[in-house]
């Protein structure tokens, strides 16, 4: 049922090459009808999961015997909530309106073939298998910048491209450094590495093995520094093409630090827990603060991403902290996963909107708007309720996420939690701001003929948003799944 999901995008993706040019409806309605199989899929496999101590829907094959390498998927608590969102915002980002420039066949198929790999990613339960989608990735991500991006998109494509790249050349060599220490016989199998738990505790290699995966996924994070190639990727990409970026290639690197490092090494995690956790509560203040210096909206809506992704990386270094209790450890882990799919939403949403500001008014400039709340109050109100969710308001999906992480953090890194604070304050600053200076105040004259959302922005920011409220104000059915997962890695 699983390989479904995957492989229904990438032969659609491929079978859209092959449609007539002159038909970019039939084209459109087909990437969206194709979209809905994984959504259904996810939904089939939500009401199957029961939560237990492994991993559940498993499907296995023979792929390359001679070395260990098998095609192997199924889920967990964690995998499930990412591959939902991963679905999710694929169908959301396809009804989204955009400027195909007379290559619908090559734009959907783009996206499909980014959704397949994307699943696939988070579906994996081998570790050559997760290297292949993690690498296909940047292709997708590649060619939907270059191609449909807008501004310096090929430079920005290709610093995108080569930036993690190098990092995956890093998860590889990782990767190769488990294999050689996975005992006999040497094994790629996910499920097998974290049962016997063969790498050595202590010494070098194990170091040098965890920081060659921690510096692939800081890369796809993004962590500071690693995060230079993140904004102007974001600023020259397509909206739906960042909401995609932000909602789902981030996570593979989050997901990755949760899956490889702290299932497979969580000895090795220990002993550089704290030092990644600083690292996150760096990122999160530059993110914050960096961001409020934006006059460019969509850059802004970027460095808040770096905020964010520190807050998920602050979580698993305390659930990586064996002197923590045991019930500190998974609710900062739980937290971090709802974490991941709350941003995914909340970020996915004001990435669609921001190109929806830069399909009327022609420019990211903050100061060239205000009083747009006269013209476009769907619009305002849209931006108002994803940019209150970012900031972290109680009743929405942030809240539920950064409550949990902080929560747990305080009773592992007090320190490092309590300046951690101080990114929630500035990212509310820098959001009001934000919204004061684009639908506040009075409307300049050549903004008279604004106009509010249409009907497909509606129909795919709706949804997104309607999830980010139901998260918020009903998020059990979320966090005891997760739940089921995070209190087995962290002894909870």
């Amino acid at each position: 049922m699983l390989s479904i999901a995957v492989f229904v995008p990438l032969a659609a993706a491929a079978a859209l090459l092959a449609f007539p040019r002159d038909r970019p409806r039939l084209v459109r309605w087909t990437a969206v009808g194709v979209s809905f199989v994984p959504l259904a899929i996810v939904a089939a496999a939500w009401a199957r999961f029961e939560g237990g101590n492994g991993f559940e829907l498993v499907e296995s094959l023979p792929w390359i015997p001679s070395i260990g390498v098998t095609y192997q998927v199924g889920l967990d608590g964690v995998s499930l909530p990412l591959v939902g969102l991963t679905a999710f915002l694929f169908t959301v980002s396809v009804v989204f309106p955009a400027d195909l420039r007379d290559r619908a066949r090559q734009y959907y198929a783009a996206f499909l073939f980014l959704e397949g790999v994307s699943l696939g990613l988070f579906l994996a339960l081998d570790l050559i298998l997760f290297f292949v989608f993690f690498d296909l990735s940047l292709v997708g991500m590649y060619f939907l910048i270059a191609i449909w991006g807008h501004g310096d998109a090929h430079r920005s494509a290709l610093k995108f491209f080569l930036y993690t790249l190098v990092g995956s050349l890093a998860l590889l060599l990782g990767i190769l450094g488990i294999y050689l220490n996975s005992g006999e016989p040497r094994t790629f199998d996910m499920i097998e590495i974290i049962r016997t738990q063969p790498l050595p505790v202590s010494g070098i290699v194990p170091a040098l093995i965890f920081g060659a995966i921690a510096f692939g996924f800081a890369v796809k994070t993004p962590l500071v520094p690693f995060h230079t190639w993140l904004p102007p990727a974001h600023v020259d990409a397509p909206a739906p093409a960042s909401a995609i970026l932000a909602g789902v290639l981030l996570k593979m690197g989050t997901y990755g630090f949760v899956r490889i490092l702290l299932q497979m090494m969580p000895a090795t995690f220990d002993r550089f827990a704290f030092p990644i956790g600083v690292i996150a509560v760096v990122s999160i203040i530059y993110g914050a603060l960096v961001a409020m210096a934006q006059t460019n909206l969509k850059r802004l809506v970027a460095y808040t991403s770096v905020n964010h992704m520190g807050y998920v990386i602050l979580g698993v270094a305390v659930a990586a902290t064996v002197d923590g209790t045991a019930a500190a450890r998974s609710i900062a882990l739980t937290g971090a996963t709802v974490e991941m799919v709350a941003h995914g939403l909340i970020t996915g949403a004001l990435f669609l909107l921001t190109g929806s500001v830069l399909a009327r008014g022609q420019t990211y400039d903050i100061d060239q708007y205000g009083g747009l709340a006269a013209r476009a109050p769907a619009l305002t109100g849209a931006t108002m309720l994803a940019a209150f969710a970012s900031l972290g308001l109680p009743g929405l999906a942030g809240f539920v996420a950064e409550f949990q992480i902080f929560a747990g953090a305080l009773g592992v890194y007090p320190w490092l939690a309590a300046t951690g604070l101080l990114g929630l304050v500035i990212t509310a600053a820098l959001f009001l701001r934000m919204l004061q200076r684009v639908f506040l105040g009075p409307l300049p004259e050549k903004w008279d003929g604004w106009t509010d959302l249409g009907r497909w922005e509606l129909a795919a920011l709706v949804p997104a948003l309607a999830m980010v409220v139901i998260i918020g104000v009903a998020p059990a059915w979320l966090v005891n799944v997760i739940e089921s997962a995070s209190r087995v890695m962290t002894g909870g």
